[in-house]
C-alpha cells in the first residue's frame, strides 16, 4: 500500500475510534475548541497504559484515542528527527485525528506506548499536556509479552501500524546491537524492551507523572489523588475510574518463568530492575 494512501487509512482509523469512544457526548460538545491539556499515558508495552487510558477517558470532558496508528506508525523516523520538526508532526497529527474524531473541547488521551520515546516533542508540541509514566515490574512484563509474541523467533506479520513482529531489532535497539538483539532469546528481547521504554520515560525527568502498576493496583486511592491533583480534575471519580486492575497478575514471573528465562532477563534488565526496586 503506498505511504499516503497507508497514512491517510490509518488517520481514518484513529478518527474513528476517537468518535467511537465519546459517542455519549452531543454534537455541540463535539465542536468546541480543542482542550490543549492533552494526556499521554506512555510505558513499555503490557505494563497497563491501555487500563490506565481507558480509565482517564471514561471520565467527564476526557476522551480516550487508544492508541494513533499514524502516530505509531511515524515515530522510529520522528524519534531520529529534528525536536522542532518532530514536535511540529505530532501536533499535525493529533490535531487531525482530534478534528476527524470530533473530539471537541474534550481532553483526548493518547496511549500509544512508543510516544515515550518521542515524548519531549509530544511536550513540546502540547506545552500543557500531561505526561504519564506507568512502570510494571520488568519480569512480569516480560510474562505478558511472551505471550503476545510480538517479539518471538519466527513470528510473522505486522501490526496495525505496519511494524514487523519477530526477532529482527527495532528503531529502539541501540546503534550496533542489531545483531546481539536478533541472536537474544524471546525473554532476552523481551527484558531489552522493558528496559529500553522505562529508560526513556525516566529521561523525561519530573516532566512525566510516574506510576507504578503495582501502586495502581493495589492503592487506587492514592494513585488517583497523585493525577487528580496532576490533572487538576476531582479525585473521587478518578479513583473509582482506575480500579480493577489487576493484582493477581503482579508476580506472575515467579510461576511463568523458567531459570533460564529468568536468567536472560536479569542478564538484559537486572541493574534496572534492581534501581526502581523491583527484588
Amino acid at each position: 500500500m503506498p505511504g499516503t494512501v497507508r497514512s491517510a487509512v490509518l488517520q481514518l482509523r484513529a478518527a474513528r475510534r476517537a468518535v467511537r469512544n465519546g459517542a455519549g457526548a452531543g454534537l455541540r460538545t463535539r465542536l468546541g475548541t480543542p482542550d490543549e491539556r492533552v494526556v499521554f499515558v506512555v510505558g513499555c508495552p503490557r505494563s497497563g497504559t491501555t487500563f490506565l487510558a481507558r480509565s482517564l477517558g471514561s471520565l467527564d470532558g476526557f476522551v480516550d484515542l487508544g492508541e494513533v496508528p499514524p502516530l505509531k506508525a511515524a515515530i522510529p523516523e520522528l524519534a531520529a528527527a529534528d525536536p522542532a520538526d518532530a514536535a511540529a508532526r505530532v501536533r499535525s497529527i493529533l490535531d487531525r485525528t482530534r478534528r476527524l474524531g470530533l473530539v471537541g473541547p474534550r481532553r483526548a488521551v493518547e496511549q500509544t506506548p512508543e510516544t515515550v520515546f518521542v515524548a519531549a516533542a509530544a511536550a513540546r508540541a502540547f506545552p500543557r499536556a500531561v505526561l504519564i509514566h506507568l512502570v510494571r515490574d520488568g519480569r512480569d512484563v516480560v510474562c505478558s509479552l511472551l505471550e503476545r509474541g510480538w517479539l518471538s523467533a519466527g513470528r510473522r506479520g505486522r501490526d496495525d501500524a505496519g511494524h514487523g513482529y519477530g526477532a529482527d531489532a527495532r528503531f529502539w535497539v541501540e546503534p550496533g546491537r542489531d545483531d546481539a538483539f536478533r541472536r537474544a532469546g524471546d525473554a532476552g528481547r523481551a527484558a531489552w524492551a522493558w528496559r529500553r521504554y522505562v529508560e526513556a520515560g525516566l529521561a523525561l525527568g519530573e516532566r512525566a507523572v510516574e506510576i507504578r502498576y503495582e501502586a495502581l493496583a493495589q492503592d487506587a486511592e492514592g494513585v488517583a489523588a497523585r493525577l487528580a491533583e496532576a490533572l487538576a480534575v476531582d479525585p473521587a471519580p478518578l479513583a473509582e475510574a482506575v480500579r480493577g486492575a489487576h493484582a493477581e497478575s503482579i508476580g506472575r514471573y515467579r510461576r511463568d518463568l523458567t531459570a533460564e528465562q529468568l536468567g536472560e532477563v536479569e542478564a538484559e534488565a537486572g541493574p534496572l530492575l534492581a534501581r526502581l526496586g523491583y527484588r
